[in-house]
């Protein structure tokens, strides 16, 4: 929307209105925070879910791959041939046996419930969930039949354990006796204590070598599974669709979306709510500005009446207006996408500043599944955000123009 000169100059004036109208712009203030404190909260949670839908995906898919191919019965006898197979898809980038079974962790009297993963040492040191999250020790000292382990950080702190104690792993499923089934227990040295980032994986997860989780599940040279990771995780079923004629007789094909299916639905669905909640705030902002507007048009009567008798032109009173208001929500809009990418940059600070203030531990990771707040701003998001804020800053300026421009100047002046 082109103005001219005269206007711009009009629009200046009565974005500083004088002495006698300070409560018109104590109105303006408040609609121009509301504007900022709603673009700023909604790029704040829009980044926070984006960063903690992505930051979760990461971490399972780290350690879960895309895919698994899961043998009947728990066991996956020709595990080879299935690797060959999958390396052999086009779109499949790696496919990697391992062993998973929930079995019993003990130190010192104290027994937790623990996930045991068998891998190959080539693929614990190139995992990258792993690589590098070593808190203690290192994963590189995982030799195949040292009898060491790597455990998860929280699976630590409720053991007790730390580099070098001996852990006892109890697998319920041992060898049968006239008395019954005996527990098998088999004690390991820990050599790293790792943290991933995800509180559910380290607190129960204990790694080890492939050949150490074969010889304690008893599974001979078989696993449970093989996990295939992908070019494309959305694309998963497209990409895995011709491998599932080739390993139909030996295992079943399980995807990311079906393993955690309940909980990306349930991120998605927050994700909408939260963004329609949050929305409202830039709608209030609006009436806000509608307010401060149809209070200017009251008290600029006169001055409009005397613009039409100077020539100007409904058109041009509506500019002036609706130039008024847009600027309002501008610098509002751009005032609350540095407030938001501020927070974003100190959101660990903020955490715990509230954390402080209000005696409460706002991020737990025990209900949160991650142990720090993430974020991950989208530009294009961000760039809709913000046209959308504008949008509705421009269409509140509308019917306050529209009434400057509906103006009779020969009402206004005739006792003048």
């Amino acid at each position: 929307m082109l103005i001219s000169r005269y206007e711009r100059m009009i629009a200046r004036r009565y974005l500083l209105p004088g002495r006698s109208e300070a409560f018109i712009a104590v109105v303006a203030g408040f609609s121009l925070v509301a504007v900022m404190l709603g673009v700023a909260a909604l790029i704040v949670v829009m980044s926070v879910m984006n960063g903690f839908r992505a930051e979760l995906f990461d971490k399972i898919t780290g350690l879960n791959g895309h895919a698994v191919v899961q043998g009947y019965g728990g066991q996956l006898r020709d595990w080879r041939q299935v690797v060959a197979d999958a390396k052999a898809t086009p779109g499949v980038t790696d496919a990697t046996p391992l062993i998973e079974q929930p079995l019993f962790a003990s130190f010192n009297g104290r027994v937790e419930f623990a996930q045991v993963r068998g891998m190959r040492i080539e693929d614990i040191r190139a995992n990258p969930a792993l690589k590098g999250k070593e808190v203690l020790g290192s994963l590189a000292s995982l030799q195949s039949g040292g009898e060491q382990v790597a455990i998860g950080s929280r699976l630590a702190e409720s053991l007790g354990a730390t580099i070098g104690s001996s852990i006892s792993i109890i697998n319920p499923s041992g060898a049968t006796t006239p008395f019954g089934t005996m527990f098998r227990t088999v004690q390991y040295k820990v050599a790293a204590i790792f943290e991933v980032g995800v509180y559910d994986f380290d607190k129960i997860f204990v790694i080890m070598p492939l050949e150490d989780a074969q010889t304690l599940l008893l599974l001979g040279d078989g696993v449970s599974m093989v996990e295939i990771d992908t070019k494309d995780a959305d694309k998963v079923g497209p990409i895995l669709a011709p491998l599932v004629d080739k390993v139909g007789s030996k295992g079943q094909i399980t995807d990311w979306r079906m393993m955690n299916r309940e909980l990306f639905e349930a991120l998605s669905v927050d994700r909408i709510v939260s963004f329609t909640i949050l929305s409202i705030i830039l709608v209030v902002a609006s009436f806000n500005i509608v307010s401060s507007l149809i209070m200017l048009v009251r008290s600029k009567t006169r001055d409009i009446a005397v613009l039409r008798t100077m020539g100007a032109s409904r058109a041009a009173l509506m500019r002036i207006f609706i130039t008024v208001g847009t600027a309002i929500g501008a610098v509002g809009v751009a005032a609350g996408g540095v407030l938001g990418f501020l927070f974003i940059t100190f959101r660990a600070q903020v955490v715990q500043f509230i954390g402080l203030v209000t005696g409460q531990e706002i991020w737990n990771p025990q209900m949160r599944f991650l142990t720090e707040l993430p974020a991950r701003t989208d530009p294009f998001e961000t760039i809709g955000i913000c046209v959308m804020a504008l949008l509705f800053c421009f269409l509140a300026t509308l019917y306050p123009a529209w009434k400057a421009a509906s103006t009779d100047p020969v009402q206004v002046l005739r006792y003048e």
